[in-house]
């Protein structure tokens, strides 16, 4: 997110039903989520407004405290890890967070495909593929690659809705996002022979 969420677009966020995140605010504060990644506009109508995976780590974070109500809230922001210069977050929370936003993306995708199938990925995960692919892998307990230690790396390509997957292993990792929606090959770089994965999200 650019900014934090304000205190009143936050209390919208809190307030989202429990089972499904829909939304209830005025027409501007939805737009102002939306703008944020916390929330989408449901395609069919009524077209409510639902929490993202984001929205969701939002609220579930609770109120901001009293004692410091300027303060940002990145606790609220998921990211996944795609490999490289991020830094470890501690073990068994981070575990948590990636549990909990698979579920959210799940549940995005129950949502918003229109036949409400959680087999193949939304149009949330087509607009952001790298992390899409990412939180695919460490949430099936792939570890990326960090501080010179070999594991996954996930870059964006030239190429529309592909993405690229390097790392020590690629058959596990193209079995993960496979069986997560996507449909990957194996190619050799021309100009490094570097071999990788190309994956992009299944349709159908």
């Amino acid at each position: 997110m650019a900014r934090p969420p304000t205190a009143a677009q936050r209390r919208v966020v809190e307030g989202a039903d429990p089972g499904t995140g829909r939304l209830r605010g005025t027409d501007a504060q939805l737009a102002a989520l939306v703008r944020l990644g916390l929330a989408f506009r449901h395609p069919r109508p009524p077209h409510d407004h639902f929490l993202t995976p984001a929205g969701h780590r939002l609220r579930e974070a609770g109120p901001e405290p009293a004692s410091a109500p300027s303060a940002p809230a990145p606790a609220g922001v998921f990211a996944a890890r795609v490999g490289g210069a991020e830094e470890a977050p501690p073990g068994a929370s981070r575990m948590r967070e990636v549990r909990d936003a698979w579920q959210g993306l799940m549940e995005l995708r129950r949502m918003t495909n229109p036949d409400g199938a959680t087999d193949r990925p939304c149009g949330w995960e087509r607009t952001h593929l790298v992390r899409a692919a990412a939180l695919a892998l460490e949430a099936a307990g792939h570890q990326p690659e960090q501080a010179g230690t070999p594991g996954y790396r996930v870059r964006a390509t030239p190429q529309p809705e592909a993405i690229a997957v390097y790392g020590p292993a690629l058959q596990p990792y193209a079995a993960t996002l496979e069986e997560a929606g996507w449909q990957c090959g194996e190619y050799t770089e021309a100009r490094t022979r570097a071999r990788h994965l190309l994956a992009s999200p299944r349709r159908v």
